[in-house]
This record gives structure tokens, sequence and C-alpha cells, in this order.
């Protein structure tokens, strides 16, 4: 073997010692992320069991808004039945349940013996409806119209 071949060698070994060495830091980088990631799991599963839990026993109890009690109307999920509602939102989302396709505050109202001509009288129900909708039980649809959720 000549020279040249032996130069060619020690500089192959030497690329490849720099190599490994950099393969070598990068698989440490590797598992302590994979170590990370093992963790986050980890916490995120507990975090979601306890929410779960938060939301099971999750009932309607009343608050205090200015000095005035309200209920509190729980957001649905598959814990939260239908019956932890007030009665008067369960009216409700019986007779939207009852009218085939879509609903606006009318026709709720007109169930319900509201007088639908005055404004003043409806706004407490339209209230009801959006409260309904932001926590899941109905479905807003873009123009307004409400629907019971599948």
């Amino acid at each position: 073997m000549g020279p040249e071949v032996l130069e060619r060698i020690t500089a192959r070994r030497a690329e490849l010692d720099e190599l490994e060495e950099h393969l070598a830091k990068q698989l440490t980088r590797v598992r302590a992320e994979r170590d990370e990631i093992a963790v986050a799991e980890r916490v995120l599963e507990r975090v979601s069991e306890q929410i779960a839990g938060e939301r099971a026993s999750a009932a309607p109890t009343p608050g205090h808004v200015g000095g005035r009690a309200v209920t509190l109307i729980p957001h649905r999920t598959s814990e939260v039945e239908e019956t932890t509602l007030p009665p008067d939102y369960q009216r409700i989302l019986a007779i939207v349940r009852q009218v085939a396709g879509p609903v606006m505050t009318r026709q709720v109202g007109d169930a319900l013996g509201v007088d639908v001509s005055v404004r003043a009288k409806l706004e407490p129900l339209r209230g009801r409806l959006v409260r309904l909708a932001d926590r899941g039980w109905l479905r807003k649809l873009p123009d307004g119209w409400l629907t019971t959720r599948l």
C-alpha cells in the first residue's frame, strides 16, 4: 500500500469518527425529546382525567351575580345529562326538538305561551337560547336559526 492509500484511509476514518460523534449527539437529543414527550403525555392524561371528573360533577348550582342568585348552565358533555338543566331550559330543548327543522326565538316563545309581540318578553328567552347554544345544548346556524345537536 502506498502513502496515498494510507492518507485516504486515515482521512476517511476521521470523517467517519466525526459523523459518528455528530450522530451520537443527535441520538441523545432525540432520546431527550422523546422523554419530554412521554412526560407531556402523562401530564395531559392526568389533566384530562381531572377535567372530565370536574365536568361530570358539574350540575346547575346557584351562583351569585350582583348579589342575586342565578342558575349556572353546564356545558354539554357525554357525562352531563339533560336532566341536570333547570326545568325551563329542559322545556325549551323539548320544544326545539318537536319542531321539524331550525327555529327562531318567536317560534319557541309561541310554544311557551310568551307574548311574542312584546320584544321585552322575548329577550330573556333569546338569552336562554343563546346560553344553550354557547354551552353546546343547541346549535346556532350562521343565519341565526337554532336547532338541536345530533
